[in-house]
């Protein structure tokens, strides 16, 4: 029960009883699912869990709109072959805070990211940036994002050309086609904005960083992942593999 009890708080009481069974069992404990789950229970150690997504349009039309190259074909073989991107929003006391991810499909890593008080093409360039200079890939990405306008700039298509990097686009409206994406945002509300009260920007952005950063790529179990982190599933790819 102490091993439970302490993987539920290292995960800051966000992990169920599927994820702490697989801490146990990388420990070397031998215990079933049901165990798990009827001790966590008993002990009233629950998951993180529910989040809805606030309705409505949302960032204007682009001035360009690409085609839908991944007509949700979320899984790929390898990293740096498809990424998705995405903007929302934290509420804080000072006023809005808005976030750009880009996530690689392969092992759904957050492998750039921008913070703003603007929603603007900045936002988005800069985290496509991260993205570009951490990675730094050798073979054409697709980029996938919706139709917000910011993803339809001229200066975004620029800096994809520049960069080797291929757009695509959902449908008008179809939250579906970009669902890694926002996947991720449920998660990162549910796991952590949901559970804050943040006095100021700069408050939310070292909590996001710390969520992103020392949390989510480094150590949240994944289901995608096989329960094991995106760095960690990237790690054994290579490996395997034998590429860098």
């Amino acid at each position: 029960m102490e091993l439970i009890r302490q993987s539920w708080q290292d995960s800051d009481r966000l992990y169920g009883y599927r994820k702490v069974t697989h801490d146990l069992r990388d420990l070397g404990e031998r215990c079933g699912r049901h165990r798990v789950a009827r001790l966590m229970r008993e002990n009233r150690l629950r998951s993180q869990t529910g989040y809805k997504r606030r309705p409505g349009n949302r960032y204007g039309r682009p001035s360009l709109v690409a085609d839908n190259l991944l007509q949700q074909q979320f899984d790929v073989a390898a990293p740096d072959q498809a990424w998705v991107t995405d903007i929302t929003y934290i509420r804080t006391h000072e006023g809005w805070l808005y976030l750009a991810v880009v996530l690689d499909l392969f092992a759904r890593t957050v492998v750039g990211w921008s913070m703003s008080s603007r929603i603007d093409s900045d936002l988005v360039l800069n985290a496509l940036l991260a993205a570009v200079w951490r990675r730094r890939p050798k073979n054409e990405v697709i980029i996938h994002s919706d139709q917000g306008s910011q993803f339809g700039s001229h200066d975004w298509r620029d800096f994809l050309k520049t960069h080797k990097l291929k757009p695509s686009m959902s449908r008008r409206g179809n939250c579906h086609d970009n669902a890694v994406a926002e996947s991720f945002f449920q998660l990162l509300k549910r796991e952590r904005i949901r559970r804050r009260v943040y006095t100021t920007r700069e408050q939310a952005r070292a909590d996001i960083f710390d969520y992103i950063e020392m949390f989510y790529n480094p150590k949240r179990r994944h289901g995608h992942a096989g329960e094991v982190s995106p760095v960690e599933f990237e790690r054994r790819h290579f490996l395997k593999t034998g590429t860098v």
